[in-house]
């Protein structure tokens, strides 16, 4: 079905376009938590796992990391991997004109804006706000232990000046276990199933792979995706004699990511926590050019 990642049994390979990005080029930002108004680090507090309130993993231009060979990936215009300490956060703050995914990995994410939502999403959540017209919001790890991680996705709408909205889900452990699970649908693909749908050609999968297990990851011609491997290690493997494919010899290890751009058929291995955004391919906006 096209602008879905499926897991199939039995198809032969073709390999088309497979970047890296290995986690060593990644922009690792850790702001000076009194600029976001968070209070100052307690150095003596042993929960404290980095030297700032944030430590971010920014894929793509964002803040302070500004590059201009990489902006985007398609629609995809953002990707941070974000790990926030107890009792800290991004207090209110607007945005506009984007449709704005998180998924919680660790710990519990506290969401308010000002159309009246306030939930605490747990491990395996998803979020979504549609921006569009401008909304104020904060995200916050209200833990006063325990650190939050999230991955925060933003996409390009397909239409400006969206009535602003917000959906969320509690997302499923057994669903996403050795095999892909939708958690993120384009609002007009009216055959996909999922608790959260964007206004964007573009789907969220997630996917926890146990050590000896194999899951198939297809993108089609026509269509482009960015695979994030969240934790553990994975190898791509060709699909008939389970052999690395030799074309990329592609492993991906914590925070690594890679750009694929179809017809793709491969199968990946645990143990790894994976995300995948897959979307529209756009020869014009195909991902890091200081990678070529």
């Amino acid at each position: 079905m096209p602008g879905i990642v499926k897991t199939v049994e039995s198809i032969s390979t073709t390999l088309g376009t497979v970047k890296v990005v290995p986690h060593s080029v990644l922009c690792v930002s850790e702001p000076d938590p009194l600029c976001y108004g968070n209070p100052g680090n307690d150095s003596n507090n042993p929960s404290w796992t980095n030297h700032n309130w944030l430590k971010s993993f920014f894929h793509f231009s964002f803040d302070e990391y500004n590059n201009p060979d990489n902006r985007n990936f398609g629609v995809l215009r953002v990707m941070n991997d974000d790990l926030v300490q107890p009792v800290r956060g991004f207090p209110n703050h607007g945005s506009k004109d984007a449709e704005i995914c998180t998924y919680v990995v660790e710990g519990h994410l506290t969401h308010r804006d000002k159309m009246g939502n306030n939930e605490t999403l747990a491990s395996g959540a998803v979020k979504c706000v549609t921006a569009g017209q401008g909304i104020t919001h904060s995200e916050y790890n209200d833990d006063v232990v325990n650190p939050l991680r999230c991955i925060q996705v933003w996409l390009a709408p397909r239409k400006l000046g969206l009535k602003p909205n917000y959906g969320s889900s509690p997302g499923n452990e057994a669903a996403r276990k050795n095999k892909w699970h939708h958690i993120v649908s384009d609002i007009n693909n009216q055959k996909a199933q999922t608790d959260i749908t964007i206004n964007s050609d573009a789907n969220v999968f997630v996917a926890e792979i146990e050590e000896g297990n194999l899951v198939q990851l297809e993108v089609i011609d026509g269509r482009q995706a960015y695979l994030l491997c969240i934790d553990g290690r994975t190898s791509i493997f060709d699909q008939h004699d389970g052999r690395v494919c030799p074309r990329t010899g592609v492993r991906l290890q914590c925070h690594d990511a890679a750009e694929i751009v179809g017809p793709v058929m491969m199968k990946m291995a645990g143990p790894s926590h994976l995300l995948v955004v897959e979307m529209a391919h756009n020869p014009k906006s195909n991902g890091r050019r200081d990678l070529d």
